[in-house]
C-alpha cells in the first residue's frame, strides 16, 4: 500500500502534481477585480466608534456611516444615553436653503465638526459648488486664486436652531512647520538650519499668507549649518532643498508645560556618509536626491546633542549626556489628552513638569538603556533607571504619578513585558504586573485611587496569545482584572478622567461591535456594530484562524487562511504565504479588516493564501519568542513558514504541497526571495517587493538591533563595532524557481540597490529571474500599488496555475476608469494604499 501511494504521488509530481483536473485553471480576475481598494469602499463604512471626549463632562460624539449614509451621535454615560445630534433630514433641508446646493439625509457633507466651549452647540463647515476669490490673493488671475466657497454654521443642540456664520473666517490647519508653545503665544521653527520664533500675531499673518512681507519673526540660533541643523529637509530633492532652502521647516521641539523652556536632540550628521536616490521621473532633467544614511557596522555615525532653551532670556544650555558611544538619545513626549484632540493647536510637551523632564539614551549595540531625568535649570543628569541585556533592551513611555514622585516603568528583564512602580529617585518599590504574558501599553494612572490601567495580552487562557485586552491593576500589584472579556482583539479609547472606555472588539472572522463600558468593566451601553452587509452580498466569506507547530514541534504558532469565496473543497488549490519576518510585527491579522490586496484578494485569483507567525516574530510575546532570530538575520523565520504549510497540507486535502508561492514587501521583500534560495525545491514562485536583500546596507538602527553587533575595546580603550551578515545574494546559485524582484527607483528606505545587487548576484550565476522598476515610487509603492497587484497576481496565476491568458492591457483596470471624456468622476472615497 505504501509503495502504490508513492508511485501515485510521483506521478503527480511528473505530470504537474494536482494542476490536473480537480485544479482551478485559470485565474479568477473577475472575482478578484470585484474586491479592489476602490469598490471596497463602497461595500464597507465605519467599523469602530472613534469617539470625540469632551472637556468638561464626561461625554462623547462620533461619526458613524453604513450602506444607509452618515450620522452623528452624542454620548452621556452618565444617564446612559445616546441620541442622534440633529435631524439629518431637517438639517439637510436647512443647510440647502442657505448654501444653494442641494443635499439631503444620506448625503450631508459635513466638515470639521467640533463642539463649542460651553458644549451646548455645534460648529460645522460645508463646502459649496461656487467659486470664489481667495482672500490673500492679490493676482485674481493666479490658477490657484479660486476655491470653493465654505458656510459656517452653529447649531444649537437643545433648541435645534441653526444659524450661518456669515463673518466668520475658517481656522486654517496649524502649520508643519509651526511648533505653538503652550500658552498659544510663541511659535517656534526652522529656518536656513537655525531656530527662529515669531508670536501669535504673526503667526495668524503667515496662516493667512505664508509670504506676507510685513510678517515679524526673530532668529534664535545662529550657529546652525548644513547636516547639523535644527530642522528637517527629509524627502526633499537636492533641486527642492535649494528651491525651499529659504521656507520654514519642522522643528523638532518638546515644551514645558509653562511655556518657558523647550527642549530638543541636535543631530550632527556632517560625517555620516552621503546615500542618493534619483528621481528619473522628475519634470525635465532627472533629480539628484542626496541623504545622510549610516549602515551596519560603519564608524561615521550621527552625534546627538541635547540642548534645553530658556525662550524668556533667549538662551540654550547643551546638555552633558555623554556615556556611550556612539548612544542614541530619546525625548519623552507627554502623552496626549482625550479632551483636546479637536483642538486646533495642540503643543508637544514634554514628559515631566515645568522644571524636569525624562529621556533615554541607549548604547550602539542597543544592550544598554538608561531612563534619565533632567533638572532643567541647574542642567543636571540623573540616571534613575538602568536596563541592561545581552540581546536588545527595549523600552516604553514611563507614566509619572503626582508629577514624577513616582514612575511606572515598563522592563523585560524577565523575560515578559512587565510593568515596575519606582519612586522618583529611581529606586524599586515594587513590582505591579508578574506572570507569562505580555503587557503593551499604559491606557492611564488613577493617582487618586493608585490605579493603572493598561492592554495586555497572552494572559487569558484558551485564547490566541496576540488578542490584546485592557486590565486594571492597583499600583502595589493587587487587584489585577480583565475589563473587556470574550475571546475578540480590542481596541480601546479611555477619557481623561479614567471613567469610561470605548472598546470595539473583533477577530478576524467575526462583525466589528463596540461598546461603552465604565472603568470596573461594566457594560454601560451597546454602541455599535459594523454594517457589512453590502460586502457579505458579493459573497465575501471569512478568513480561517489556525495554530501549528513551529519547526522546533513545540512552539505554537497562529496564522489566518484565506479561501476564494468561491471556494470548493472537492479541488485542490496553489498555497501562497504573505510573509513579514518582524522582529518589530508579523504580518498576522487579529482583528476584522477589509484592506486585503495581498491576502484576501489574492486569493480570489484561485489560491489558497495564509499568514503565519514565526519565532523570531512579534514582540507582544516571550522575549525569548521575539528575539529568537538574534545573529540569524537572513534565515532564522524560514523553518517555520516551511513547517507551517506542510503541517496545513497534512490537515487540509485541498491544499497542493507541490505548488507553493511566497511574497511579501520589505522585510517580507527580502523573506520571500531567502526562503526560494534556502529551501529551493519547495518553495517554486515568489514576488519580492522592496526587499532588504542585503542587511549591510540597510539603515544601522534596523539592522545591527536585530541582528546584533559586536562592540570591540582595544587595549587603548578604542571602541569600534563589527557587523556581519548572511545576505541573499550569498545564496543566487540555488535559485530554482521563478522569482519576480521590484523595487520603487526612490525608495529612500530600502535602497534600490539591495534589490538590483540581487539582480546582478543572480545575473552572475546564470539564472532566469524577472526584475521590475516601479518609476518614481517610494517604500510602499504609493499610486501604482494597484499596479503591482494585478502585476503580482498575473505572476502567480502563470507560474502556480500555468494560465498564461493574460493580455497587454489590465482590464481589471482599465474598466474602472470611466469614459467621459478626459473629466475624472469621484465616488467622494479615496482608497488609502496599502503599504
Amino acid at each position: 500500500m505504501k509503495k502504490l501511494s508513492l508511485f501515485i504521488a510521483l506521478l503527480l509530481i511528473c505530470f504537474g502534481s494536482k494542476a490536473q483536473s480537480g485544479s482551478p485553471g485559470k485565474g479568477n480576475y473577475q472575482l478578484a477585480s470585484r474586491f479592489s481598494p476602490d469598490k471596497l469602499e463602497k461595500l464597507v463604512f465605519t467599523t469602530a466608534v472613534d469617539p470625540h471626549w469632551l472637556k468638561y463632562s464626561d461625554r462623547f460624539w462620533y461619526e458613524y456611516e453604513t450602506s444607509d449614509g452618515k450620522k452623528w451621535y452624542i454620548v452621556d454615560p452618565a444617564s446612559k444615553s445616546k441620541k442622534v445630534m440633529f435631524d439629518n433630514a431637517k438639517l439637510a433641508s436647512e443647510v440647502t436653503m442657505v448654501v444653494k446646493d442641494p443635499f439631503d439625509a444620506q448625503h450631508l457633507p459635513i466638515k470639521n465638526l467640533k463642539f463649542t466651549d460651553d458644549e451646548k452647540s455645534i460648529l460645522f463647515e460645508i463646502i459649496s459648488s461656487v467659486d470664489e476669490v481667495k482672500k490673500d490673493r492679490k493676482d485674481k488671475t493666479d490658477a490657484d486664486s479660486l476655491q470653493k466657497k465654505t458656510f459656517f454654521f452653529r447649531y444649537n443642540l437643545a433648541t435645534e436652531r441653526l444659524e450661518e456664520l456669515k463673518d466668520h473666517e475658517k481656522l486654517k490647519e496649524k502649520a508643519k512647520w509651526a511648533s505653538v508653545s503652550p500658552d498659544g503665544a510663541v511659535v517656534v521653527f526652522a529656518k536656513q538650519y537655525n531656530l527662529y520664533w515669531m508670536d501669535k500675531a504673526n503667526y495668524e499673518k503667515a496662516l493667512k499668507d505664508e509670504k506676507d512681507s510685513t510678517i515679524v519673526e526673530h532668529q534664535l540660533t545662529k550657529d546652525g549649518v548644513e547636516n547639523y541643523h535644527y530642522g528637517d529637509s527629509r524627502g526633499e530633492t537636492n533641486v527642492e532643498r535649494e528651491k525651499n532652502k529659504d521656507k520654514r521647516k519642522p522643528a523638532r521641539i518638546l515644551w514645558s508645560p509653562d511655556s518657558k523652556y523647550f527642549a530638543m536632540i541636535r543631530s550632527d550628521e556632517r560625517k555620516v556618509k552621503d546615500l542618493w536616490v534619483i528621481h528619473n521621473t522628475a519634470k525635465g532633467r532627472p533629480e539628484l536626491e542626496t541623504y545622510k544614511y549610516q549602515m551596519p557596522g560603519e564608524k561615521e555615525a550621527p552625534i546627538r546633542e541635547l540642548f534645553v532653551f530658556d525662550f524668556a532670556a533667549k538662551t540654550s544650555n547643551k546638555i552633558s549626556t555623554s556615556a556611550y558611544k556612539d548612544q542614541e538619545l530619546s525625548l519623552w513626549s507627554a502623552p496626549e489628552l482625550k479632551k483636546n484632540r479637536d483642538d486646533e493647536d495642540k503643543p508637544d510637551l514634554w514628559l515631566g513638569t515645568n522644571d524636569i523632564f525624562y529621556f533615554t539614551r541607549t548604547s550602539r549595540d542597543l544592550k544598554k538603556v538608561d531612563v534619565c531625568q533632567l533638572d532643567v535649570k541647574s542642567g543636571a543628569v540623573t540616571p534613575l533607571i538602568k536596563e541592561e541585556f545581552n540581546t536588545y533592551v527595549e523600552v516604553n513611555r514611563a507614566g509619572l504619578v503626582n508629577g514624577g514622585k513616582e514612575l511606572i516603568h515598563w522592563s523585560e528583564r524577565d523575560g515578559w513585558g512587565h510593568f515596575y512602580l519606582y519612586d522618583g529617585a529611581g529606586n524599586l518599590k515594587n513590582r505591579i504586573t508578574s506572570g507569562p504574558f505580555h503587557c503593551e501599553e499604559i491606557v492611564g494612572i488613577d493617582e487618586k485611587s493608585r490605579v493603572l490601567y493598561f492592554i495586555a495580552n497572552g494572559r487569558e487562557a484558551d485564547e490566541d496569545p496576540y488578542l490584546m485586552h485592557l486590565y486594571r491593576v492597583n499600583f502595589d500589584g493587587s487587584g489585577l482584572t480583565l475589563l473587556n472579556s470574550g475571546n475578540f482583539d480590542n481596541s480601546v479609547s479611555m477619557n481623561d478622567a479614567n471613567t469610561y472606555f470605548v472598546n470595539t472588539a473583533s477577530t478576524v472572522n467575526s462583525v466589528p461591535a463596540s461598546v461603552l463600558y465604565n472603568s470596573k468593566g461594566r457594560k454601560v451601553m451597546e454602541l455599535e456594530k459594523a454594517d457589512l452587509s453590502r460586502l457579505m452580498t458579493t459573497g465575501y466569506k471569512f478568513p480561517e484562524p489556525f495554530k501549528v507547530k513551529a519547526d522546533d514541534g513545540i512552539t505554537d504558532l497562529y496564522g489566518v487562511m484565506y479561501k476564494p469565496f468561491n471556494f470548493d473543497s472537492t479541488k485542490t488549490y496553489p498555497i501562497i504565504e504573505y510573509v513579514y519576518p518582524g522582529p518589530q510585527t508579523e504580518a498576522v491579522n487579529k482583528a476584522f479588516g477589509y484592506k486585503m490586496d495581498r491576502i484576501d484578494r489574492l486569493a480570489q485569483l484561485g489560491f489558497i493564501v495564509v499568514t503565519v507567525g514565526n519565532r523570531g516574530g512579534h514582540p507582544a510575546r516571550s522575549k525569548w519568542y521575539h528575539t529568537y532570530g538574534y545573529g540569524n538575520l537572513r534565515d532564522y523565520g524560514l523553518a517555520d513558514k516551511k513547517a507551517a504549510i506542510e503541517q496545513l497540507a497534512d490537515r487540509y486535502s485541498f491544499i497542493d504541497i507541490h505548488r507553493v508561492g511566497i511574497t511579501g514587501h520589505s522585510g517580507g521583500g527580502f523573506m520571500s526571495t531567502a526562503a526560494m534560495l534556502v529551501y529551493p525545491d519547495f518553495y517554486k514562485v515568489a514576488v519580492s517587493g522592496a526587499g532588504n536583500h542585503e542587511n549591510n546596507i540597510y539603515n544601522r538602527w534596523w539592522s545591527e538591533k536585530h541582528h546584533g553587533v559586536k562592540e570591540v575595546v582595544s587595549a587603548k580603550g578604542d571602541t569600534t563595532f563589527q557587523y556581519a551578515i548572511d545576505k541573499n545574494p550569498d545564496l543566487a546559485k540555488n535559485l530554482k524557481g521563478h522569482l519576480l524582484l521590484v523595487t520603487g527607483d526612490v525608495d529612500n528606505n530600502v535602497h534600490p540597490a539591495n534589490t538590483i545587487r540581487m539582480a546582478d548576484a543572480l545575473i552572475k550565476a546564470n539564472k532566469r529571474f524577472d526584475f521590475m522598476l516601479m518609476p518614481g515610487q517610494r517604500h510602499g509603492f504609493g499610486d501604482m500599488t494597484e499596479y503591482f497587484f494585478w502585476l503580482m497576481g498575473d505572476y502567480f496565476t502563470k507560474h502556480l496555475l500555468g494560465d498564461y491568458s493574460q493580455p497587454v492591457d489590465i482590464l481589471e483596470i482599465n474598466r474602472e476608469v470611466p469614459h467621459t471624456g478626459g473629466k475624472k468622476i469621484s465616488s467622494g472615497k479615496v482608497a488609502s494604499p496599502e503599504l
